[in-house]
């Protein structure tokens, strides 16, 4: 799997937290000592409080609140654990202790527990429909709420879940023989259902209201204005959620919240002032949220009421060009507006010019990475630093540049934006001006400009996980609602398996965020299509949920037609939610079938060679050489060896172009019939679609090297510029040509390199940076990468860093052969067959599992068409029998296209021969007339 998720950098782990705070035996001993006799066995009646009796007020010698702005970064006490995990009103799972005479929850307002009440428990069984929701708990010990204490007891649970709630059982002399903190999520589920709550700011005739869902909350104000004047809030006791409306001045006014809660990970009461998580605008880096209305005339850029989309293009025939708004245009010297949304609107630059080309060749979405407010990034020019060394001086293979580049990283001005601060708020600086709603009308103006220009917007979105949580300075949500929102292990720590504090969207508000910030994007922004990081981290339900919501917005009564809009993800499966462990997930085999596509990595690898995390990066694939022109590798194995991988690889590429269907069937390498689940991808079944659309082919994306970079490290590295450029339009193709939607990252077509940086998530624009004018290369040979992540691969790097170059008749060439390419694809309309039976009729691979297979040649036979993949270093001649004495010929956009060597390819009518030259992907179409 391609991926960013690993623990290598110190911007990625910034004010990471880990749960925190001590309880002690003794702290316990007073209250549990006092209820041992009656607590034994529990059999014996606790004195009832009085009626409607509330906890003291919070004494003075206990006052723990503290203005955490203060201290964003105060250093956590000991380790302390939350085992137990409170399902819902009656009901706690706890593997505590088996010899325990009784068991019971203590809480206490102010957090000391020597004041503190109880809700005694009884030993239970968990319903079939709990052990369904939360299957991971479903062979815990289970235990209800006592008889005795159900009276009230829904008052008594709320009151708890306001202040500390501990976990205690005793023997029966009254000693404490187990004791732990409580996970409240799912009870909060149960009790505050806030999910038909209108949050954020809303504005209705002109009066703003703003609306926060925080049950746990003991007081919520609003601090708005330039003198933060402090507004109180009305809590609802039946959503949890906090409101107070306003006057019409308070429109366009900075405010935040002041929630005052029980912290966990500090084990104290706090009084937190933190932004909305529900923003809709901020101030810069993100200090204050912004009272705005959207619909604000003044906020809609010229012709935005009236925008014409380009005509939609259904999921299964997308061609995505994957692009990051920085790199787009920072060192574009013919963009006004350098690194910016604006950008996109400089109609004469370099790089608009270029993806104007690749819309009018078929080229139909622009997938933006991360363009929400991110939280690693300062977003005033001045503060952002570069690297203070002449880089352009250093050898081609020097470590002075990625050294220079680390210095000023942490403070630059790029990262690829996977760190969510705010998830409804356009990232501020990428705008002119971050302070304020700039961004907001610059977004607006770049999805029209691009839209103008015949493409469509796909958002890069991440709800999988926070940048920090706890009381880390850039932690919202858990600030709000301390241990509802990120995902807590079963020790109650936060699981950290995406690289970051993980989310829970299994969990009613958070997946109602998820769904709202989505529907914001799309009505508000235009957006007209969303590609989800690690998806499988998401429940499938959830995303279904996504894909109901947007399906119920149309034209008329919300401007956008919501059944147009794309979705598709990250499908894989891994970390603590693998396998289904605690839902059912959205990862690749799960979401076949729904119309939503996941990336497939079956035919990437097969392409490429290996996979991405070998140690060894000279490992060979169909498009790299192996068997037929192989490399130094020893990995490699034996010509034995890497021919009988190079026919498995090719059955992969050959379930990735029939779209990587799971009942496709056809005739495999060895000669046996088979569909695509049944062949082997490192253990698990290389087809799981159910139909075209719902895998999504890609050879290269952000994640580790780029196309160019890959071949740069598995071709031979004798292998002249000109091959290489043929290598990787045939890698492209095998994407491009498949069944199903295609990706392609930005500046492939011109053999865009990173100088072999496997993550350059934070190398700053010098290794980033997309050059579109051939005359300032490609991006090769501008360093060793940086060390953070690949100076394991330095000694492999080094020696290609100055002998590979290519140069304008390299790049331009490819660029213009994958144009041929998109031009076919979409002109075809067999290249976009709608169903699995369809795919089954019309496509075939009619010298599969013969002598005629040659090792390094994939032939596909597509309705009329057929297409040849030579990835051999010779010419090659395919015949096949069956179609002796029909008149085809080389595709007639091929035949008038830019390729030279294409051209040379022929076809034999009488014996039905195909001839292509090395290095080359023909297309043969059946002549008329």
């Amino acid at each position: 799997m391609i991926s960013r998720w690993q623990p290598a950098s110190p911007k990625r782990r910034t004010a990471r937290t880990r749960r925190v705070a001590a309880v002690t035996v003794t702290a316990l001993a007073a209250v549990l000592v006092q209820a041992a006799l009656a607590a034994h066995a529990n059999t014996a009646p606790s004195p009832a409080p009085p009626s409607g009796a509330r906890p003291a007020a919070e004494p003075a010698r206990h006052d723990l609140t503290r203005d955490t702005e203060a201290d964003p970064k105060a250093a956590p006490k000991a380790a302390h654990k939350a085992e137990a995990v409170w399902l819902d009103a009656n009901t706690v799972v706890w593997n505590g202790a088996k010899s325990a005479a009784s068991t019971q929850l203590l809480y206490a307002h102010d957090g000391d527990l020597s004041d503190a009440r109880r809700l005694r428990l009884r030993g239970s069984e968990l319903t079939q429909a709990q052990k369904e929701k939360f299957p991971h708990l479903a062979k815990h010990t289970a235990w209800s709420v006592d008889p005795r204490d159900r009276d009230r007891a829904h008052d008594r649970v709320r009151e708890a879940l306001r202040g500390r709630v501990v976990a205690t059982q005793l023997a029966a002399n009254g000693a404490v023989v187990a004791e732990t903190a409580v996970q409240i999520a799912g009870v909060l589920d149960d009790l505050y259902d806030a999910r038909d709550a209108d949050l954020g700011p809303v504005l209705r005739k002109g009066r703003p209201t703003l609306s926060l869902w925080a049950p746990t909350a003991q007081n919520v104000s609003l601090e708005i204005g330039e003198k933060a004047a402090a507004v109180p809030m009305k809590r609802d006791g039946n959503t949890g959620v906090w409101s107070v409306t306003g006057p019409k001045s308070w429109k366009n006014k900075p405010y935040r919240y002041v929630v005052k809660v029980w912290a966990p990970t500090v084990q104290k009461v706090v009084t937190n002032k933190v932004t909305d998580p529900y923003s809709l605008a901020l101030t810069t880096d993100s200090k204050r949220s912004l009272v705005i209305d959207l619909a604000d005339k003044s906020l809609a850029p010229h012709g935005w009421s009236r925008l014409r989309k380009p005509k939609a293009v259904p999921l299964k025939d997308a061609q995505i060009q994957e692009l990051h708004i920085r790199d787009f245009s920072i060192e574009d010297r013919t963009a006004k507006h350098p690194g910016t949304y604006l950008a996109f609107t400089d109609k004469n630059s370099d790089g608009s010019r270029h993806l104007k080309k690749l819309a009018e060749a078929g080229t139909s979405y622009v997938h933006l990475l991360p363009a929400f407010d991110i939280a690693t990034i300062p977003e005033t020019k001045a503060d952002q630093a570069a690297p203070g060394c002449d880089l352009v001086s250093y050898p081609a293979d020097s470590d002075q540049q990625q050294e220079c580049v680390a210095k000023t990283a942490a403070k630059d001005a790029y990262n690829w934006g996977y760190d969510p601060y705010h998830f409804t708020v356009p990232e501020g600086s990428y705008a002119t001006d971050p302070e304020g709603t700039d961004r907001t009308v610059e977004f607006r103006k770049m999805v029209k400009s691009l839209n103008d220009d015949g493409l469509r917007v796909v958002m890069d979105v991440v709800y999988n996980h926070t940048t920090s949580s706890g009381q880390a300075g850039t932690s919202v949500l858990d600030k709000i609602v301390p241990g509802y929102y990120q995902r807590l292990l079963a020790d109650g720590s936060v699981a950290t398996s995406t690289c970051c504090a993980n989310t829970a969207p299994e969990n009613a508000m958070m997946g109602k965020l998820v769904v709202d910030s989505i529907i914001t994007w799309a009505k508000q922004y235009k957006v007209d299509g969303f590609r989800f990081d690690l998806m499988g981290h998401h429940p499938k339900a959830n995303i279904l949920a996504v894909r109901k919501a947007l399906d119920a917005l149309t034209l008329e009564k919300d401007g956008v037609d919501g059944k147009a809009i794309i979705l598709y993800g990250e499908g894989w499966n891994f970390g603590e939610v693998a396998d289904d462990a605690r839902f059912v997930q959205a990862t690749q085999k799960n979401m076949a079938g729904t119309g939503i596509a996941t990336f497939s990595d079956r035919a990437r690898d097969a392409v490429r060679g290996g996979g991405p995390f070998d140690e060894d990066p000279g490992v060979q694939g169909f498009a790299s050489g192996l068997f037929t022109d192989p490399n130094s590798s020893a990995n490699n194995g034996t010509s034995e060896e890497q021919k009988a991988r190079l026919l498995h690889y090719q059955d992969l590429i050959k379930v990735g172009l029939s779209g990587n269907l799971a009942d496709y069937r056809f005739t495999d390498s060895s000669g046996r019939q088979v569909k695509g689940s049944e062949v082997d991808y490192n253990g698990a079944p290389a087809g799981y679609a159910d139909a075209p659309g719902d895998a999504l082919a890609y050879v290269d994306a952000h994640d580790n090297e780029s196309l160019f970079d890959a071949l740069a490290f598995k071709l031979p590295s004798s292998t002249s510029a000109a091959d290489r450029a043929r290598m990787q339009v045939l890698a492209m193709a095998t994407a491009t040509l498949s069944q199903g939607p295609a990706l392609s990252q930005a500046g492939t077509d011109l053999l865009r390199s990173k100088s072999l940086d496997r993550n350059s998530y934070d190398s700053g624009d010098w290794f980033n940076a997309i050059h579109w004018d051939c005359r300032d290369g490609n991006g090769f040979g501008r360093g060793l990468p940086m060390a953070a992540d690949n100076q394991s691969k330095w000694p492999y790097a080094k020696p290609l860093l100055g002998s590979i170059e290519v140069g304008c008749p390299q790049i331009e060439g490819t660029s213009a052969a994958y144009r041929d390419l998109l031009k076919i694809r979409t002109s075809e309309s067999v290249f976009g067959l709608s169903t699995a039976e369809q795919v089954q009729s019309q496509l075939s691979f009619p010298l599969s599992g013969g002598r005629e297979e040659t090792p390094g040649v994939i032939t596909m036979n597509l309705g009329d068409l057929v297409v040849v993949f030579n990835a051999t270093p010779e010419r090659q001649t395919q015949g096949i029998a069956a179609l002796a004495g029909k008149p085809y010929a080389l595709h007639p956009v091929q035949a008038a296209g830019s390729d030279p060597v294409v051209k040379g390819s022929s076809y034999e009518t009488e014996s039905g021969t195909f001839a292509v030259p090395a290095r080359s992907v023909a297309v043969f179409s059946q002549a008329t007339g």
